[in-house]
């Protein structure tokens, strides 16, 4: 089998959205698959991870061939918005585009149940939930006591750490998780994670003045890194990871942080409707409800250790190996033929 496994904008897009391709590529290198990141409509599959318009093209042109045409559904319209300067504005013809677009694939991937519900309401192409995933050997020695007291002592951080790791976005919860940290001062709360609010033209179009405002306005036991070449840094430093992300597909950062062992605090939306708050996490919506679940871990280490292991015992089903047999099951499907033994 060889497959088009084509990435738009790639060298412009960063965060989950790219490492899910990465990882996706993994899964090919390590299965021993043929393809190539260009778009080719002559493969025996086009795979698509972001619905620019040379893939729409890509798209067209694929099916007159007869080429299946499989389409990762990493954006809406929904989880568009409060991303970036204008983009409230831009998610109205975001959705009858993406309408148009996923409605050109033979088959879609949904990250989540969630998202296949919303993308159910675009179109009525085939569509399997299969997790982004994560990779466990990119946080390999996270829990080195050494890692720990390097980023501690480099953002002169105090444990237990309160953290989120990721694009510093109000979609991402950036308000709710500036004013938690200013309602409790005595702890630490750390953002790792990409932050330019004053730097380069480009950055000053797609900031928003909020953003840029909240985070210059931030109280001092609000830390914001910016970006961390080592990612393991952010994982060795936390302890509670806290999400209030208002829209989520799924949250790539989310299962990296559990798997670590970090008990999660997420804001009680339907994404994460497949965690048990209680058990693995806790939900709370709203400032005074994620403070009170906060502290709650954060007094009891006992309680707080107890979720975090029931979190890390979660992730086991989402790592590389299990999420890239159901991909590589999507495919046979649907080329007929079994990529494993191309």
């Amino acid at each position: 089998m060889y497959v088009s496994h084509y990435f738009e904008w790639e060298s412009a897009i960063t965060g989950g959205h790219y490492q899910t391709v990465q990882n996706q590529r993994r899964i090919l290198d390590d299965h021993g698959v043929a393809y190539t990141t260009e778009p080719d409509p002559s493969a025996d599959l086009l795979h698509l991870n972001n619905m620019g318009p040379r893939s729409v093209v890509a798209a067209v042109r694929a099916r007159r061939r007869g080429t299946p045409v499989l389409v990762h559904t990493h954006q809406t319209a929904e989880d568009f918005e409060e991303s970036f300067a204008f983009s409230n504005v831009l998610a109205k013809p975001l959705r009858p585009y993406l309408e148009f677009a996923y409605g050109l694939g033979d088959h879609l991937v949904c990250p989540s149940t969630y998202t296949s519900d919303v993308i159910a309401g675009y179109t009525d192409t085939p569509r399997t939930v299969i997790s982004n995933g994560f990779d466990a050997d990119r946080l390999a020695g996270h829990d080195d006591p050494d890692l720990r007291r390097e980023y501690l002592d480099r953002y002169d951080l105090e444990p237990p750490v309160v953290f989120n790791f990721g694009h510093v976005i109000e979609r991402k919860g950036l308000s709710a998780f500036v004013e938690t940290a200013r309602r409790m001062p005595e702890v630490d709360f750390a953002w790792f994670g990409y932050l330019n609010p004053t730097g380069g033209r480009l950055d000053a179009v797609l900031k928003s003045s909020t953003v840029r405002r909240t985070v210059r306005e931030s109280p001092d036991n609000c830390t914001f890194t910016g970006y961390v070449e080592d990612p393991r840094g952010a994982f060795a430093a936390g302890d509670v990871f806290f999400f209030p992300t208002k829209n989520e597909n799924e949250g790539m950062v989310l299962l990296e942080a559990m798997s670590c062992g970090h008990p999660p605090v997420v804001r009680d939306i339907p994404t994460f409707e497949w965690l048990t708050g209680g058990e693995d996490c806790l939900k709370a919506d709203g400032v005074p409800g994620f403070v009170d679940a906060l502290s709650t871990l954060l007094d009891d280490p006992e309680r707080r250790d107890r979720l975090g292991d029931h979190a890390a015992e979660l992730t086991t089903d989402y790592g590389l190996d299990a999420v890239g047999e159901e991909l590589l099951d999507l495919y046979a499907d649907l080329v007929g033929e079994d990529p494993r033994g191309s």
